[in-house]
């Protein structure tokens, strides 16, 4: 594995000249990854943020145990320390690569609002297969701020320099953060199924012999389930129904305790721990936050 602290260092890897900032740069991906690159792929981990619109044919990217092909106008991001490996295609000489890329270093945005606010965006616990597919006029203008913010760090530094470009960097993830809720919304066929998806692997979960043993189901399980990231599904969640990963569990775990309060003879303590509860204080508190009934109140409505 290759560990690239700064972003010179990475420059010199892919066999650029030295970033005209030693903490920010833009570069031309045309002008990245020559014919001179062997083809075998490497494991890299970065230290420090990456933005990129890209296609590139002759490169392929592997995030986690996900391939991911850049042959699509797509955006991606990763954060510092993630791993990723690259592999490098060089038999076809005509192939052409195209698009942009910035790299941020932590340094760069240091006390500034950027710096409270940039891991606020899902997008950078995103694998690579979450990616943002672009329109063309989306990725114009993506396009655009980048071009500014490539300017900005090419021009004479002045004491408005570093300002002019966090808010470019702020703008470009507000834009991002914008075509990401359109594609949940848009992709509505896909976002679908995924709701019908979560509500089979949560209802399989529940209806499990051993939950006593394997506890309550987590958003982890379930996004592992789908192979997306557990942001990425509570973002999609929230968009298309109103609630979280963990809302729509919490929701059919009532649903189960009602079934059981109103239809068996088990003590509302057994209920619990069928339930994947260790204490029942804990399933007591959740069913009169979601009911505003305790469950010996919602018991005694029956009778």
């Amino acid at each position: 594995m290759k560990h690239i602290r700064t972003i010179s260092e990475f420059h010199e890897y892919i066999n650029l000249p030295k970033p005209d900032h030693p903490l920010i740069s833009v570069i031309n991906v045309a002008d990245a990854l020559p014919d001179s690159r062997s083809s075998d792929s490497e494991h890299l981990v970065l230290d420090f943020y990456s933005i990129a619109v890209k296609r590139m044919h002759n490169v392929k990217v592997k995030y986690g145990q996900q391939p991911f092909d850049f042959n699509e106008g797509v955006m991606s991001f990763m954060s510092p320390k993630q791993v990723f490996s690259m592999t490098a295609d060089n038999t076809d000489k005509e192939v052409k690569n195209s698009g942009w890329a910035v790299y941020i270093h932590p340094d760069f945005i240091w006390n500034t609002s950027l710096a409270k606010t940039i891991n606020i965006y899902d997008f950078w616990d995103y694998a690579l297969n979450e990616a943002l597919f672009l329109s063309e006029k989306e990725e114009a203008i993506i396009n655009n701020i980048i071009q500014n913010i490539r300017r900005e760090t090419q021009s004479n530094i002045d004491k408005f320099s570093k300002q002019i470009i966090i808010s470019q960097i702020e703008t470009l993830l507000n834009y991002a953060d914008r075509f990401y809720s359109r594609q949940f919304i848009t992709r509505e066929k896909s976002n679908h199924q995924v709701l019908e998806d979560v509500e089979i692997i949560i209802n399989d979960y529940f209806n499990r012999e051993n939950l006593i043993e394997g506890g309550l189901p987590t958003v982890q399980h379930i996004a592992q389930q789908l192979n997306v990231s557990p942001k990425y599904l509570s973002s999609l969640l929230q968009i298309l129904t109103g609630q979280t990963t963990q809302q729509h569990i919490h929701d059919k775990l009532i649903e189960k305790a009602k079934e059981k309060l109103s239809t068996s003879q088990l003590t509302i303590s057994e209920i619990s721990y069928s339930l994947g509860f260790e204490h029942i204080q804990s399933f007591s508190k959740l069913f009169k936050t979601k009911t505003n009934l305790s469950p010996k109140e919602f018991r005694q409505s029956f009778n």
